[in-house]
């Protein structure tokens, strides 16, 4: 409930509280009977977990890094997949590279043993392909 319906809720529980006394009593008893309806539906309330950080000087000589056994398994839980992406990106990366690289000196293999036809240097789609490969 975001504020305005809080503060209507308010008004109209002081205003049915005001005139309570000058209610038919027909009245009231439905409002009993609503209101019994509504606590009946209403959601269990549940305990609010509240992360508090403790000052370094509280710990003592007992606290630390092992004063909560599970803190570091929840860091390393967060940290881990990162490590895991960057060093999948970097892998994706060093790969690509050393493809890049056969593939050139293949090229590069092929036009120095003279094993290319000549009409191959006359083609100026092989032109293009080396420039664009020599990039």
């Amino acid at each position: 409930m975001n504020m305005e319906e809080i503060n209507f809720a308010y008004k109209v529980r002081h205003a049915l509280n005001q005139n309570l006394e000058h209610l038919p009593a027909s009245t009231t008893s439905r409002l009993a009977a609503a209101r019994q309806a509504a606590l009946a539906r209403k959601k269990a309330d549940m305990p609010i977990r509240v992360l508090a950080s403790v000052p370094a000087t509280a710990q003592g000589t007992a606290g630390g890094f092992f004063a909560n056994p599970f803190s570091w398994l929840s860091r390393l839980s967060v940290a881990l997949p990162v490590v895991v992406v960057l060093a999948s990106l970097v892998g994706m990366y060093q790969a690509e590279k050393q493809h890049r690289i056969s593939e050139l000196a293949e090229i590069d293999a092929m036009v120095l043993s003279d094993e290319l036809p000549l009409n191959a240097y006359l083609d100026h789609g092989f032109n293009a392909f080396l420039a664009r490969r020599g990039d």
